[in-house]
């Protein structure tokens, strides 16, 4: 609603306060985290929106050691096991790798007539890991089978034997391709705890997104399921998000309650996490199904695969970020915004 009475907002670089009247209410910031108050621009009420303002905030870059991508996960010569991120059972205990090795893309095979002037030299070739590999893809791990056994007898798809989720699938005899969604891996010596299934797929789609846009420049993505189908087309606006926010009566931080998801730092009346900015379309139910075909067919789009449960997870979680935005900042351009943290 329309403020009755008029509104002092004051900047400082560690609070911003507004009053109005008798009351007042200020949001205090982190002690990392600074304010430009000259920088102020934009202020406006907008009805059902409340307060905008934009400012530039200066924080310190996080720390060499903060900073975890899926391809430091795993070192060679160290013991790792590998657990079900739903219910935490042991799919693969106590294995050390001698060598962990980075896949090319999903499509190598099918560039490689465009590179080459002579028939395709890797065309009987398939790269498959050896007992003691670990190669890691996109969005995936492919390990040698081994002695564990946790395929269906149904189809390829490789199930927890505790709660029967879909961990991954098989991809030849020996060979089995593990959803960096769908597992927990921590060193041997490391005790397993819990992570909220939410805040861990927000967390390992944001760092897919975060690398393949650093490694490739690539900004869009199509979310498939192992269906086959598009479910989500992602547009990744900026990797360096810092999200900042008063847990006391946000209507947001309610809805990440609900999924679990964790501050960084949790403690204090201010959370911050950092997060990526993405721009997303869903594609169920034949939902922007022009839209999806141009991007499938487009090679500067890049495809993320994904449970097809996971998938419809992931949706959900966008949706429900998506409402807790103000209504005048949920759309650009036909797409809806989402931020997710990692």
């Amino acid at each position: 609603d329309p403020p009755s009475s008029a509104l002092d907002v004051s900047v400082a670089a560690d609070c911003l306060a507004v009053r109005s009247g008798g009351r007042s209410v200020a949001a205090a910031l982190p002690a990392e985290v600074r304010l430009a108050p000259s920088s102020t621009r934009g202020l406006r009420h907008l009805p059902g929106d409340g307060l905008h303002l934009r400012m530039r905030l200066h924080r310190p870059p996080p720390s060499a050691d903060l900073v975890h991508t899926l391809r430091e996960s795993l070192k060679p010569q160290k013991n790792y096991v590998f657990y079900c991120q739903f219910c935490g059972d042991i799919i693969v205990k106590d294995r050390k790798f001698l060598r962990v090795l980075p896949l090319p893309s999903e499509n190598w095979s099918a560039l490689v007539e465009e590179w080459c002037c002579h028939p395709n030299p890797f065309a009987r070739s398939t790269l498959h890991p050896q007992q003691d590999d670990c190669f890691l893809g996109d969005t995936f791990f492919l390990l040698n089978s081994g002695n564990e056994s946790h395929k269906s007898k149904e189809n390829t798809r490789v199930i927890c034997k505790r709660c029967r989720t879909m961990l991954g699938e098989t991809v030849s005899a020996d060979t089995i391709k593990y959803y960096v969604t769908e597992v927990i891996i921590r060193p041997s010596e490391e005790s397993f705890s819990p992570t909220p299934r939410s805040q861990f797929i927000q967390s390992m789609v944001a760092q897919c997104l975060v690398e393949l846009s650093s490694a490739k420049s690539t900004f869009r993505f199509t979310v498939k399921g192992d269906d086959g189908k598009i479910y989500i087309l992602i547009w990744l606006l900026n990797s360096d998000t810092l999200l900042v926010e008063s847990l006391g009566s946000s209507s947001s931080h309610r809805v990440f309650t609900l999924f679990g998801d964790i501050f960084m730092p949790s403690s204090g009346p201010v959370g911050t996490w950092n997060a990526v900015k993405v721009l997303y379309q869903p594609c169920i139910k034949s939902r922007n199904k022009d839209l999806a075909d141009a991007w499938e067919d487009d090679i500067g789009v890049h495809p993320l695969k994904f449970p097809s449960e996971t998938c419809m997870e992931l949706l959900l979680i966008l949706g429900l970020s998506t409402i807790s935005l103000p209504p005048s900042l949920r759309c650009m351009n036909s797409f809806q915004v989402r931020s997710s943290c990692y």
